[in-house]
């Protein structure tokens, strides 16, 4: 492959525990803070995919549970998947969802 591929991928879905459409105002925060990392982000409906360096991505998913304390929300769970293979790289979110999206 000519192109580097990322050394991790995560898909991230943070659930603050607050009421209806609060939630909505919650999470855009979160997602404002992954796509202000100014790494590969896609946002799905159930989830967040970044692509990066797995020190830094770890750091994030600790992030986005304050972030959503800090935004009110007194509790928040997260489903975070993670691939990881520093050395040949995971799969691009371009490589998996671009032919889904032309």
């Amino acid at each position: 492959m000519s192109e580097k591929q990322p050394e991790c991928s995560i898909a991230i879905q943070v659930l603050p525990k607050v009421e209806g459409e609060e939630v909505i105002r919650v999470v855009d925060e979160v997602i404002a803070y992954l796509k202000s990392s100014g790494l590969p982000v896609f946002v799905g409906p159930f989830e967040t995919t970044v692509e990066g360096p797995f020190d830094q991505l770890m750091e994030m998913v600790k992030e986005c549970q304050k972030i959503c304390i800090r935004a009110g929300a007194p509790g928040v769970s997260s489903y975070v998947k993670i691939a990881y293979n520093p050395s040949v790289g995971v799969w691009s979110i371009d490589k998996k969802v671009t032919k889904h999206h032309q």
